[in-house]
């Protein structure tokens, strides 16, 4: 970890009523003295009045804390200089402050990382840290609390301990058997103890990527045969012109996505390019690009106009599809009527018909992923419970008497992959990665 002490503006965009200037290093006192403020008492606001050290003129009139390490959120010796948010202000504190030796501006998530480096945090507690800042929906704030206060690390140090537990009895079996108050054998136990902690991460891996696909949104793809009203059904979702509508064939060759929310859960309408045969290489792959979005989505809608040509588009395992009967001004009662009893649903994004129930009916849908806060949130997790489980199951199969030091050198590197969850093992390997998301300043 560099030893330079670093300083971000770590409030929002300027002009603003108040910017708040973070200083975290071991120099960080040097920082707030040069500009004539002494340093206050821990933790309680002063008042501060800024000096230009070169020009002896007051640059602002502020309040300052201060935060002695460890006892600070990064670990280190920390300054939050609370500014008014002007834009002339900030520049020249940071000008003062980019020419003290050892001072740099923080790069993106600097402050979390050192805080995880200086065991303040473990790493799934940063990431929840990172979800949290941009968290848009209330499911995506309460998944990411979730994992903030620690849902995910403590499970896995739950595990990790049971895990250290069977090592222990194999150990003993091994190293003390000839000892009278050892049993004899002691691998069914340990064996036990990994079959139930295998369950109980299969479960976690089983959820269907519902953590990942909160934080990202419930992918809704809009997909069918030119002129189908997919742009017209977007813009009326968005309840803004967002795509361009014309009754010209093609007209769409590329992705067009939304953000909505809806009931809490974010979801995202993908308006794809009409599927159809065409000599044109640039509609040939808007074509191939709406194929590829529709098979990655959450959820397909599948439009066929009234008096329009059907189109097959296959579904993947994890995807469901709805048929939409668009332009239904132009069809009767009756045919309306026979479309709901087929489960397809009829609207109309010139009279506003059906528009609300199938809002409704995709709330209900994206309320799936709105339930209970998910244990597993992210891919990088996931690929680590993935090598735990493998390895565990590796271990039971060679439960067997004169196998028991492989066995527990599987338990060891399943406890490894563990390890690389909260950062206790490869920190390094996954930092950079992490972080390169964070905004500067946090």
């Amino acid at each position: 970890m560099s030893d330079d002490t670093i300083f971000a503006l770590s409030s929002g965009r300027l002009p603003a009523a108040i910017a708040v200037v973070r200083i975290s290093g071991a120099n960080a006192r040097v920082g707030l003295e040069t500009f004539g403020v002494k340093l206050p008492e821990p933790r309680r606001a002063a008042r501060a009045k800024l000096i230009d050290p070169d020009s002896r003129e007051t640059v602002d009139d502020a309040l300052a804390l201060w935060f002695q390490g460890p006892k600070s959120e990064t670990g280190e010796d920390m300054v939050e200089l609370h500014l008014h948010g002007g834009r002339a202000i900030l520049a020249r504190v940071f000008a003062v402050l980019g020419a003290l030796p050892g001072f740099r501006p923080a790069e993106a998530g600097e402050f979390t990382k050192r805080a995880v480096l200086n065991g303040k945090m473990d790493l799934s507690h940063a990431e929840g840290l990172g979800d949290l800042v941009v968290a848009e929906t209330e499911a995506q704030r309460r998944q990411a609390m979730h994992q903030y206060q620690g849902a995910l690390s403590k499970q896995v140090e739950a595990w990790r301990e049971l895990l250290v537990e069977a090592m222990a009895l194999i150990e003993a079996n091994l190293d003390f058997a000839d000892e009278a108050d050892v049993p004899e054998n002691l691998l069914p136990p340990a064996a036990r103890v990994a079959s139930e902690m295998l369950s109980e991460i299969e479960a976690a891996l089983s959820d269907a990527r519902r953590g990942e696909r909160l934080r990202e949104g419930f992918a809704v793809a809009i997909a069918g045969a030119p002129n189908a009203g997919k742009s017209t059904l977007l813009n009326a979702l968005a309840q803004r012109d967002v795509a361009i509508v014309s009754d010209i064939p093609g007209t769409t060759r590329d992705a067009i996505e939304v953000a909505l929310d809806l009931s809490g859960v974010p979801v995202v309408l993908i308006d794809t390019a009409g599927i159809r045969e065409t000599s044109d290489p640039v509609e040939q792959e808007g074509v191939r690009r709406a194929m590829a979005r529709a098979e990655a989505a959450d959820l397909v809608l599948l439009l066929e106009p009234a008096g329009g040509a059907s189109i097959c588009l296959p579904t993947q395992p994890h995807q469901t599809l709805w048929k939409i009967q668009t332009k239904s001004d132009l069809i009767d009662s009756d045919s309306k009527q026979s479309l709901n009893r087929n489960e397809t649903l009829a609207i109309s994004a010139k009279t506003g018909a059906g528009i609300d129930e199938l809002l409704r009916r995709l709330a209900k849908e994206a309320e799936r992923f709105a339930g209970e806060p998910a244990l597993v949130t992210r891919e990088r997790q996931r690929v680590a419970l993935r090598e735990a489980s493998a390895r565990i199951s590796s271990a039971l199969s060679l439960a067997k008497p004169g196998q028991e030091e492989l066995f527990a050198e599987e338990l060891r590197l399943a406890a490894r992959s563990l390890g690389r969850i909260t950062g206790r093992v490869d920190v390094e390997d996954v930092l950079d990665k992490i972080f390169s998301s964070f905004c500067i300043g946090k």
